[in-house]
């Protein structure tokens, strides 16, 4: 179910670094230590109670904290991957975390979409350089993705959470070019099925999509 991180990290290097001009905003090397925990949670990790273990754990894999008690645009992360949107988890470099979409290319977010201070409190420094983020997915079916995170920062997503139809109980952690790093179920108190089914509209036909789907889960 899961690779080895380290393998998996160096391979990802090799492949992170050719996109980066494309993308110059990418914290590379944060990314790919996001993708290294990603790989090394266990379906324990990815099958327990979804706001006390699952999402807290895909949290620690974002390099974001568990701040559900800060005020919105100061840290707040209780919306992390709790909803059909904010589900890619982006590392970015500093010298772009204060953009915020002023020239409004990203169609239907805010042109006063300041994260850079959530960004700077919420972020986990053990990751490495750079910051993290919940962005939102919206304009993600696009070829090339025109979300907060490709065009915002200009940075790839280091994964994103896609919940699998027709039942939308299983999920995948799938990595910048929708391939599966890791896969979980959802128990507890999960997402509504309106926020989950949105969520996979929002992807279908990219290539986020392909990989999206449900199988045997042994926990």
């Amino acid at each position: 179910m899961t690779q080895t991180p380290w393998l998996f990290f160096l391979v990802g290097l090799y492949f992170a670094m050719a996109q980066a001009y494309s993308y110059p905003g990418t914290a590379v090397a944060r990314m790919l230590a996001s993708r290294a925990r990603v790989a090394s949670l266990t379906p324990t990790d990815l099958s327990s109670d979804w706001e006390s273990v699952t999402r807290l754990r895909i949290l620690w894999a974002a390099g974001l904290k568990d701040l559900r008690s800060a005020r919105p645009g100061q840290g707040y992360t209780g919306h992390a991957f709790n909803d059909w949107n904010h589900v890619d988890a982006t590392c970015m470099m500093p010298f772009v975390a204060n953009e915020t979409n002023a020239d409004g290319a990203v169609v239907g977010i805010s042109r006063k979409n300041n994260l850079h201070e959530g960004i700077l409190i919420a972020s986990d420094p053990e990751l490495g350089e750079g910051g993290s983020w919940s962005t939102c997915q919206l304009g993600c079916n696009k070829d090339p993705p025109s979300d907060v995170a490709h065009v915002q920062f200009k940075s790839q997503i280091a994964f994103k959470l896609v919940w699998c139809p027709p039942s939308f109980n299983q999920f995948v952690l799938v990595d910048d070019d929708g391939k599966v790093i890791n896969r979980g179920l959802g128990v507890g108190n999960i997402p509504h099925i309106r926020e989950r089914q949105m969520n996979y509209e929002a992807v279908k036909g990219s290539k986020y999509a392909p990989n999206a789907v449900e199988v045997p889960f042994d926990r």
